[in-house]
C-alpha cells in the first residue's frame, strides 16, 4: 500500500505513533496539538522561510507537531491533514475549543469594543475563533480581542451556496499555496468555498477531483467543479468558470470555453 506523502507524518527515521505497523519508522512518538495564533501562517516544504509554500494555516487552526527543530515545527494540519514546517513562532498552546469561525471575507480583532482601537489581523475567511464574551456589536475572542458579532458565525450557521462564498474572491491575488483573501490557488478557493458551507475538503486538486461524482460537461451547472491535472475551477454558471488562476494571476471569472481553449481539455468534470 502506497500512503500519500502529503498526509502521512512519517519520515525513515521518525514518525507519529499512530503510524505504528503501517509504515517503517526508526522512532515513533506522540504529537503535541499547538495552535496558530497569527493571522496566517505558511506550511512549507522544507525547514526554511524561502522553502515553497504547500498550504497555509489560519488564526485557530490546530496543528499536531511531532519535532521542533531550529525555529520550526514538523507535523500535521489538523483541519486538511497537509504535513509540513510551520514556523514555531506562529504557534502558541492549545486554548480554548473554537465555538465561531469568521465568515466575513476578512476581520480585525479590536484591543477594545470600539472602531478606533488597535486592531490585530486581518483573520481570514473560516479562521477559527473561540468567544469569551460579547457586547454590543462585538465579541470577545480569545487570545486576539474585540471582533464585530456580524463578521462571525457559529459552528451551526453555514453558507448554503459555494459559488457565493467563491465569488466574494474576485480579484484576490494569485499565491501558490494560498487560501486566504490576501493570496490564495486553484485549490485554496474550493477549500475555502467548500468550508464555509460546511463541507470537509482536501487541499490539492488532485485530492479534490475524488469529491462528487462524475457529470458530463454538457450538463455543467452552477456549483460543478472542473479539473485540470494542474488546476481547478468551479462553474459560476453552465458556461462560465469561477477560478484563482496564473493566467490573470487573481481570481476570475471567464467563459469555460476560453480556458480550455488556453489550457486544454479538463480531465474530469464533478458534482458535489
Amino acid at each position: 500500500m502506497s500512503l500519500d506523502a502529503r498526509l502521512t507524518l512519517a519520515r525513515p527515521d521518525l514518525a507519529r505513533v499512530e503510524l505504528e505497523g503501517v509504515v517503517r519508522a526508526e522512532a515513533f512518538a506522540q504529537t503535541e496539538a499547538r495552535q496558530v495564533v497569527v493571522p496566517v501562517a505558511p506550511l512549507r516544504r522544507a525547514p526554511d522561510a524561502a522553502a515553497e509554500q504547500d498550504d497555509q494555516l489560519l488564526f485557530g487552526e490546530l496543528f499536531d507537531v511531532l519535532e521542533m527543530n531550529d525555529g520550526f515545527a514538523w507535523g500535521q494540519a489538523r483541519r486538511d491533514g497537509y504535513v509540513g514546517f510551520v514556523a514555531e513562532a506562529a504557534l502558541g498552546e492549545r486554548g480554548a475549543v473554537a465555538t465561531h469561525r469568521v465568515r466575513a471575507l476578512r476581520t480585525y480583532a479590536f484591543a477594545t469594543p470600539e472602531i478606533r482601537a488597535p486592531a490585530f489581523g486581518p483573520l481570514s475567511m473560516n479562521a477559527l475563533v473561540s468567544v469569551e464574551e460579547e457586547r454590543g456589536a462585538f465579541a470577545h475572542v480569545a487570545g486576539t480581542g474585540w471582533i464585530p458579532r456580524t463578521h462571525l458565525a457559529t459552528f451551526h450557521e453555514f453558507e448554503s451556496d459555494p459559488v457565493a462564498v467563491a465569488e466574494r474572491f474576485l480579484g484576490a491575488p494569485y499565491l501558490w499555496g494560498g487560501r486566504d483573501s490576501l493570496g490564495i490557488d486553484c485549490s485554496g478557493l474550493v477549500q475555502q468555498a467548500l468550508y464555509a458551507c460546511g463541507l470537509a475538503c482536501p487541499r490539492d486538486n488532485d485530492q479534490q477531483a475524488a469529491l462528487g461524482a462524475d457529470v458530463a460537461p454538457e450538463r455543467l451547472a452552477r456549483g460543478d467543479l472542473v479539473f485540470w491535472t494542474d488546476h481547478v475551477g468551479l462553474m459560476a454558471d453552465a458556461e462560465r468558470l469561477l477560478h484563482a488562476n496564473a493566467h490573470r494571476m487573481a481570481v476570475t471569472v471567464e467563459p469555460l470555453a476560453d480556458a480550455i481553449a488556453r489550457a486544454g481539455p479538463p480531465t474530469s468534470y464533478r458534482r458535489l
